[in-house]
């Protein structure tokens, strides 16, 4: 099972940290290890590596079918569920590997970083590419974005990955976080919302 992820695929995400930079004209992918997930409700622990951990919230859809050169117009017939999940990034190493340029890939593949909720089988969504969702923590909205507003479709992201390496069943996509980033704490209380319905709940340890 590989979990892919997308960055900088919202405009105002992309002035939030990514203020100096042209915006990408392909989807900017990067992978996490499956021993990344974090499912069930469990809590995730702040690793003693970092000194800020931030959230990114983000729409994860689940493959079902394989799948290689996926023509865009096809793309939807290979998710099944889609469901809210959090990116954790470790923001301080982030900004060192950037400064150094070097791979980033510790910063976003660590153990549990890749946190997801409940899925929502497509069915039951009208429109994938109109889906409100947003995080609160401790009770309060702290991040929402709707996936209208992506750079990059969710199908056109299947198309692009499918160049490179082939889709398997059970494979993960986190299609990008808008804007609002920050950091955790322990004991902070997160839940995740795709549109009005409750699919994400954990607590930081």
């Amino acid at each position: 099972m590989k979990i892919i992820a997308v960055g900088m695929n919202y405009l105002l995400h992309c002035k939030e940290l990514h203020a100096n930079e042209n915006l990408p004209n392909e989807p900017t992918i990067f992978m996490k290890p499956d021993s990344a997930l974090l499912k069930d409700g469990k809590p995730f622990f702040i690793p003693d590596f970092s000194s800020q951990i931030d959230y990114e919230t983000e729409l994860v859809i689940r493959i079902n079918r394989l799948g290689k050169n996926i023509a865009e117009r096809f793309a939807h017939r290979y998710y099944d569920a889609v469901t809210v999940g959090i990116d954790f990034t470790a923001r301080d190493l982030q900004r060192k590997f950037r400064l150094d340029g070097k791979p980033w890939e510790l910063c976003k593949g660590f153990d549990n970083s890749a946190v997801i909720g409940d899925w929502v089988p497509i069915e039951n969504v009208s429109n994938v590419q109109q889906i409100h969702f947003h995080l609160d923590i401790d009770g309060r909205t702290v991040q929402e974005g709707n996936s209208a507003d992506m750079l990059f479709r969710i199908d056109q992201i299947i198309a692009f990955v499918s160049r490179f390496c082939t889709l398997k069943i059970g494979d993960l996509i986190f299609t990008g976080t808008p804007v609002g980033v920050g950091p955790v704490e322990i004991n902070n209380h997160l839940q995740g919302y795709l549109e009005e319905k409750k699919v994400l709940d954990f607590y930081v340890r």
